[in-house]
């Protein structure tokens, strides 16, 4: 089964947030930046970048196959 970039992105945007929380609890808990903490920013910054990029892929194929 594939999926598309739209479900794929969204899934991709779904972990970096949860990464963004498990690294603010993670801070809120031990009062200071860890390594574990820039892992998760850095493990959730690429979920965002490549979630958002996915979507964008998404709308621009959407809108090729409309033309």
């Amino acid at each position: 089964m594939r999926s598309t970039p739209l479900f794929s992105g969204v899934i991709y945007i779904l972990l970096g947030c949860l990464f963004t929380f498990i690294a603010i609890q993670n801070i809120q808990r031990e009062e200071t930046w860890g390594f574990f903490t820039y892992f998760l920013i850095i493990i959730a910054t690429f979920d965002l970048g490549t979630g958002l990029r996915m979507v964008g892929q998404h709308f621009k194929l959407k809108n090729k196959m409309k033309k």
